[in-house]
């Protein structure tokens, strides 16, 4: 039985320890947030929670289909639509798509299912792990690390002397996600807009018809030009956000009732890897959504599960 410590309560590191454990490893998971989730995050207002970090997911592989089943069975995700809009200056279209999936209680309820029974430590975040002549992470021994979190926040926290140093250099884009809400809706029915071509926004969710609640509360996700002006100060970006989701959506002309801003200064890997994760012969591993053809929920997964049974594997 070995000791290994998850860096990380995201999708991918919370799935990696479950194998670790299935294969009866010893694992705490630590992670700088208060409760699992990483950017599958949400945030509440009053009796609702809103979604203000991944919007929705597909299935594509068998492994991801069978829990996104299960979860369905038990009340805790729900099929969504298979239809956003786009807007261009040009106009607004409808674009079908694969089916996208939500979740009632949000998507970082899914992450605590799956968390269910782990050693997880929240507000509990690493600050160093060392490898030369073995691993310690925080100055205490284990056999075995995963880095389970954006390349740049894993990359301060592992020696330039590792392996993985040199593995974990793929840069990550930042976005900023408004919540906004009113005390009626005057938009369309749409569930989602791709926005194209527009400065400072690229997707808008409708939350209400994501939560199947019909709330008027949309949730605009900035572009990354925009969000680089604001990282310091996010609350300052409100305005300008506020302004240009006017330019794309028919919202109310009065003051919103709702207004929040969320910083995500590692929002999503700019190219991403080739591999499903990185594993190397000192035994720090590395999983997420950037370990994959594109960056996406079930990539998290599939990446964390594979980096999980290859470590319980070389952990024999």
């Amino acid at each position: 039985m070995a000791d290994v410590v998850v860096v990380g309560a995201g999708l991918s590191g919370v799935v990696c320890a479950r194998e670790l454990v299935a294969a009866g490893h010893r694992v705490t998971v630590r992670d700088r947030g208060r409760r699992p989730g990483g950017r599958m995050a949400l945030r509440r207002h009053g009796d609702r929670v809103v979604d203000i970090g991944a919007s929705y997911f597909t299935t594509r592989s068998d492994e991801f289909s069978a829990v996104v089943e299960d979860w369905r069975d038990r009340g805790l995700a729900r099929p969504w639509t298979d239809t956003f809009s786009v807007w261009s200056p040009d106009g607004t279209e409808p674009k079908p798509g694969p089916l996208r999936w939500a979740a009632p209680d949000g998507l970082r309820s899914l992450v605590q299912d799956l968390a269910n029974d782990l050693d997880v430590r929240g507000a509990d975040p690493v600050t160093h792990v060392r490898t030369e002549g073995g691993i310690q992470v925080d100055g205490t021994a284990c056999d075995a690390v995963v880095l389970a979190m954006p390349d740049p926040q894993a990359r301060r926290l592992i020696g330039p002397d590792s392996p993985a140093h040199a593995v974990l250099d793929d840069p990550y884009e930042p976005a900023l996600a408004l919540t906004v809400g009113w005390d009626r809706r005057t938009w369309p029915d749409d569930d989602g807009w791709f926005v194209d071509g527009h400065p400072d926004l690229a997707w808008v969710a409708d939350d209400g018809r994501r939560r199947g609640d019909g709330a008027p509360v949309l949730v605009a996700h900035s572009t990354a030009d925009r969000a680089r002006r604001h990282l310091d100060d996010p609350d300052a970006a409100a305005g300008p956000l506020l302004a240009a989701l006017r330019e794309v959506v028919p919202v109310p002309d009065g003051e919103p009732t709702l207004v929040h801003v969320q910083r995500w200064t590692f929002a999503r890997p700019a190219h991403g890897h080739d591999a499903p994760f990185h594993l190397d012969d000192s035994l720090v591993g590395a999983c997420g959504d950037a370990w994959g053809t594109s960056s996406s929920v079930e990539t998290a997964f599939l990446s964390g599960r594979a980096l999980g049974q290859a470590l319980a594997d070389r952990l024999g």
